[in-house]
């Protein structure tokens, strides 16, 4: 979920800086898993076929020129849900490192912003690499979100016995929450003080976080290319060349078929737009079947909130994976780490539409449970109450956007 943040805006800026920026177990039933951590806070031309028999990554509905594709319908008496989560933010951006806590080896993996899906593969390998090197007997991972379920499939595909320790599973967790476009926004605050090593770290996550979720090919795990449309009410100029910083330019190979459109192909009359190819993850289909493999590897999923670094050195494995995201504020005083928080409005599904729009601080995501229209980011706010007078204002942007759409 993107945000007007620093980061946020290193976002938007990107995309206007080039542009002015298997059939397996696909029903598999998780009501039997005992309720157990995640340390996010969560409350409560062409028409696409959704037959989960498809090839999840092949290309929907990409076509050559934009102008045909479909508006969303905005309405109020479309909305089904409207939800809320509490993205884990450090401004100094994510925490992978290593620390011995009395006898017991923690691998910190948190802190992912509103970059939590996208950069989850990527830095559970940078974890397990800097935890599994000589490390004999069971692991243990703390917290059943994404960055959790990747980091225990990772160590399990090494070879280990996993146990997650979990007070929260999905779907009730944040990730479950996030829009899932693959981008890793919201990350840290400010692209020019980030440090050298921080840099290396996000960009390394990312590359290989995007090239794992090309090969997640088995469309249970809702993975799919999508094309995303940025718009603007002015012109958009072309990506600079020179003078951005290594940690936003270092993404540039990770958004193909990215162009300008003509204005004689641009359906939104609003103003200009530009193009780029992109992945979503829809995150319950996603965090079912990552739960799904890992209780299938032998893992095993316990009900325990762990509440100090004191409860940690009492598990019986000696090598621990903390991915409790927001909960590590207060599980190993990070305090630095604060609530994003973010609300999302799902309207109807409607099939026909099957790409992504971006608008000043508004965003539609195209998915199976519905159009997911989002765009808020409220610094420190940790309430996880629906806001209806954002309901509306977020109504009405995407109205405007949508409303302008002719076809070209």
């Amino acid at each position: 979920m993107e945000s007007t943040s620093i980061a946020s805006q290193d976002f938007c800026f990107y995309f206007r800086s080039f542009m002015d920026r298997r059939h397996f177990l696909r029903t598999a039933n998780l009501a039997a898993i005992s309720a157990a951590v995640s340390g996010c806070a969560r409350k409560t031309s062409t028409v696409f076929n959704p037959a989960l028999n498809q090839a999840a990554l092949a290309p929907v509905n990409l076509p050559e020129s934009a102008c045909h594709i479909p508006p969303v319908r905005v309405a109020e008496d479309r909305v089904i849900r409207t939800v809320v989560g509490l993205r884990p933010y450090r401004p100094s951006g994510f925490r992978v490192e290593r620390e011995q806590v009395g006898d017991t080896v923690v691998v910190h993996n948190y802190g992912h912003g509103g970059g939590g899906i996208t950069l989850s593969w990527g830095t559970a390998k940078l974890a397990t690499d800097l935890g599994l090197k000589g490390h004999t007997g069971p692991v243990a991972v703390l917290g059943c979100g994404v960055v959790g379920l990747t980091t225990a499939r990772m160590v399990q595909d090494a070879g280990f016995s996993v146990t997650i320790y979990t007070k929260a599973m999905p779907p009730d967790t944040t990730s479950n929450i996030a829009g899932g476009q693959w981008y890793p926004a919201t990350v840290y605050e400010d692209s020019d003080k980030v440090s050298a090593s921080f840099t290396d770290q996000f960009l390394t996550a990312a590359k290989y976080a995007y090239e794992r979720y090309q090969i997640t090919t088995d469309p249970r795990y809702g993975v799919r290319w999508m094309r995303n449309y940025s718009i603007s009410r002015t012109p958009i100029a072309d990506r600079r060349t020179e003078g951005r910083p290594r940690i936003v330019s270092g993404l540039d190979s990770l958004l193909p078929e990215r162009r300008l459109l003509r204005q004689e192909e641009n359906p939104f009359r609003i103003g200009y737009a530009s193009q780029y190819d992109g992945m979503i993850m829809e995150p319950p289909m996603l965090l079912n079947a990552l739960i799904t493999d890992f209780r299938i590897a032998g893992g095993k999923v316990l009900g325990r909130e762990l509440k100090s670094p004191a409860e940690v050195q009492t598990l019986p494995e000696k090598l621990v994976f903390n991915c409790t995201g927001l909960g590590a504020k207060a599980l190993f005083d990070d305090q630095e780490l604060t609530p994003i928080r973010g609300q999302l409005t799902f309207l109807l599904p409607q099939p026909e539409v099957t790409y992504a729009a971006m608008f000043e601080d508004a965003y539609m995501f195209s998915r199976h449970d519905g159009i997911l229209l989002g765009g808020t980011h409220e610094e420190g706010n940790w309430s996880l109450e629906v806001d209806q007078a954002t309901v509306k204002a977020k109504l009405a942007k995407h109205a405007e956007l949508f409303n302008s759409m002719k076809a070209c």
